[in-house]
């Protein structure tokens, strides 16, 4: 198994995460992470590197996941929005947004099949987090339960690293 590389965290990250503004950071790096503009370091490292840096005590692993979800949470919630409001072209047109036509189009038809299961489901799976919020923007789903599902699998997701990180923390180096 391939280590995490801590080192691909930016060095000004990593100082904030070692200062008082620790959580702000994270908080705000969930909230780019969930509307897709976290391109400075991969988002799988984002509560490793957390736990790494501010520390590993059980109220700290709850709080750090707890901002983790409410982030990107929030982040997410804001790209669902942006799309209801925009509409699906102008999200691809624009350079942050990481997917082609042909990658959302496959997206789409997982939402199309599963519904609004599959945006939990999507938040759980690296490489695809998020994207089920696009065809999610566009269909008639209730922002309510679009909140709900994307917490539910950013949940997942975070507490997934986090329990990674803390049975293996040797594999982050």
């Amino acid at each position: 198994m391939v280590p995490l590389q801590i080192g691909r965290i930016p060095s000004w990250t990593e100082s904030f995460f070692a200062s008082e503004l620790a959580f702000a950071v994270l908080f705000g790096l969930c909230v780019l992470e969930g509307i897709m503009m976290l391109r400075f370091m991969p988002s799988e490292l984002v509560v490793p590197s957390a736990l790494a840096l501010i520390g590993t005590s059980t109220t700290e692993v709850i709080a750090i996941v707890v901002i983790a979800v409410v982030g990107t949470t929030i982040g997410q919630f804001l790209l669902f929005s942006l799309v209801r409001c925009a509409g699906r072209e102008y999200v691809l047109q624009k350079r942050w947004f990481p997917a082609t036509e042909s990658r959302l189009d496959r997206f789409d038809g997982w939402f199309d099949r599963w519904g609004a299961v599959a945006v939990a489901g999507s938040n759980t799976m690296l490489f695809v987090r998020g994207l089920l919020t696009i065809p999610a923007g566009l269909s008639e789903m209730n922002a309510r339960s679009f909140v709900v599902l994307s917490a539910l699998g950013s949940l997942s997701f975070q507490s997934i690293l986090a329990g990674l990180y803390l049975l293996g923390g040797h594999l982050v180096v």
